[in-house]
């Protein structure tokens, strides 16, 4: 089993219309090679030795993305053409790509500006999952003013996460047809203006419904954060930023309940709660527009061959970008942007299942809002105000987790030399293999020692630090294998993952407190947790069967013999 690219370097004694290669034109096509090369082999610990010279048909374990899939692909710097007879890769000298050392390829940023950038989205994600979350400490206050009942009131979250399962979709597609940076900065501004109309909301008709849209619009960073580190980040940054990223996405929710519980307590009220929302939603939206540049190379790339054509109309009148001669009509926009991520979610059994594993620990995170209340009020009678301090120990996990999956990802440096720039997906599962035990022994530690008043309440709080950390290192695992097994369609594999996830996060809060009362805490812990089980064989099972699965997929680009 072996990579294969599009182009491949000629020997010396390669012959194009009876002429040598110039070595010029020689590294040109070898840096073609290298930008299209995708990891192929069947055993993430011995990689095949590379044979350029593999065929181009009739072997392969999966389809080679077709030309307009290709354009979509954050790696992408340039594009090749068989010359006939020779199978030597030369570029359509019409088409505008990227120069090795161009300044502006989003690949060639500098390392400090990739790192604010990564920062700058972790920040955004952090703020629309606190939004998720702060709410929820609000909600009997927020019943007791309007009148409504408890399980009304849980609404206030649910809705906002409801947003989430139609965002991704739209956000994502959106992002590759028109850019990243448009769509951050036009989200987070109407998520902010929906907030706002949460902190006047005169009845629980106006709250509920903004919610709903602010969290619709509040997906964005959710849906492309991924996707614009991916285009900016080669394989070895791409472990760190992704695990940034994807901590960021729990680090929210479990900050939300620490801090609205302290408002919704303090003299200012439940609604300052929603004013610091607006706040903090603000400032991002001011730093997003200052500061975030474009990363999505296909609109870069657009943008460069319309300069082109403008400089100079007559030499460069048949100047093109890759990504304008993509299907414009509907249903080729609807193909890209809507129905990709239903295909995939229906025809992909790696996202199929990890999305079910992902979903169930999403749902666990806000679960934890109605659980911890029984636990450590109900149970232990801690004041309400003290409540979300018990979310402390979830952070502190978090915190381990995301630093041993940094820890972890610096194993890839070795790894990308070895697999010519593309180390093999399943090299990022080792986070989930430890995640997935975690996480089964912290619930049941959990449930069964908070289900008794007599057991002192550090040690189910305790609990809460291998929960957190198993939270984080399957979250960053498996996002992390997302991105490197789908590559150019990562962001619509995350797209649908994020509907799913966000739908099931939605519904959890509606039934958890009634669960834990009906069931006893240990009993309804006892039922999650086997759940926990039949999930944590799933990294196991892609590590050793994963390639194989890889080679019979329709948008993973692994290509075998």
């Amino acid at each position: 089993m072996e990579s294969l690219p599009v182009s491949r370097a000629p020997s010396d004694n390669t012959l194009v219309g009876q002429h040598h290669l110039s070595p010029e034109l020689e590294q040109e096509i070898k840096d073609d090679e290298l930008a299209f090369e995708a990891y192929g082999g069947d055993d993430p610990h011995d990689p095949h030795p590379y044979h350029p010279s593999a065929p181009s048909e009739t072997h392969f374990g999966s389809k080679l993305p077709s030309s307009l899939d290709l354009e979509e692909s954050p790696t992408v710097t340039a594009t090749a053409t068989l010359v006939e007879g020779t199978g030597i890769g030369k570029k359509d000298p019409d088409l505008v790509t990227w120069d090795v050392d161009d300044p502006q390829n989003p690949q060639n940023f500098t390392f400090s500006r990739k790192i604010f950038i990564t920062i700058l989205i972790s920040v955004l994600t952090i703020n629309v999952t606190f939004a998720s979350s702060a709410p929820s400490t609000a909600t009997l206050a927020i019943a007791e003013t309007f009148g409504i009942s408890d399980e009304l009131s849980i609404l206030v979250t649910s809705l906002f996460l409801c947003g989430y399962i139609g965002g991704p979709i739209l956000w994502s597609g959106l992002s590759e047809l028109y850019g990243r940076r448009i769509v951050f900065v036009i989200t987070m501004l109407i998520y902010t203006l929906f907030t706002l109309g949460q902190a006047l909301a005169q009845n629980p008709q106006t709250l509920l419904v903004t919610r709903f849209f602010a969290g619709l619009f509040a997906s964005a960073p959710l849906a492309n954060g991924g996707g614009a580190l991916a285009d900016i980040w080669g394989p070895v940054g791409r472990g760190p930023a992704i695990a940034a990223f994807t901590a960021s996405v729990f680090i929210g929710p479990i900050i939300g309940p620490i801090v609205g519980g302290f408002v919704v307590t303090s003299y200012l009220g439940w609604r300052w709660v929603f004013w610091v929302l607006i706040i903090f939603s603000g400032a991002c939206w001011a730093l997003t527009t200052l500061f975030l540049p474009e990363t999505f190379s296909p609109v870069l790339l657009q943008r460069k061959a319309r300069a082109l054509r403008k400089a100079d109309p007559i030499a460069n009148a048949h100047k093109y970008a890759e990504h304008e001669r993509s299907d414009w009509t509907l249903s080729g926009i609807l193909r890209r942007t809507i129905l990709r991520p239903f295909s995939m979610m229906i025809q992909e059994p790696i996202l199929v299942l990890i999305t079910l594993y992902l979903a169930v620990v999403y749902g666990l995170i806000y679960a934890l809002f109605e659980v911890f209340p029984i636990v450590f009020s109900e149970v232990r009678d801690i004041p309400a105000r003290l409540t979300g301090l018990t979310f402390i120990g979830v952070g502190i996990g978090s915190t381990i987790g995301a630093f041993i999956a940094y820890l972890q990802g610096r194993k890839f440096v070795g790894l990308v030399e070895k697999w010519r720039g593309h180390p093999p997906p399943e090299a990022r599962l080792d986070g989930a293999m430890i995640g997935g035990p975690l996480l089964v022994v912290s619930i049941f530690w959990l449930g069964w020692t908070g289900a008794y008043k007599s057991v002192p309440w550090y040690v189910p709080e305790l609990a809460t630090i291998p929960l957190g950390c198993a939270i984080a290192l399957v979250f960053i695992s498996f996002s992390s294998y997302i991105v490197d097994t789908y590559l150019m369609y990562a962001a619509s594999a995350l797209a649908g993952n994020a509907m799913v996830r966000s739908a099931v996060g939605a519904a959890f809060p509606l039934f958890t407190n009634q669960m834990f009362h009906n069931l006893g805490v240990q009993w309804a812990s006892t039922l999650i947790g086997c759940i926990a089980i039949l999930m944590a064989p799933m990294p196991f099972i892609f590590y050793k069967y994963g390639p194989w699965i890889r080679t019979h997929s329709g948008f993973a680009p692994c290509i075998v013999r």
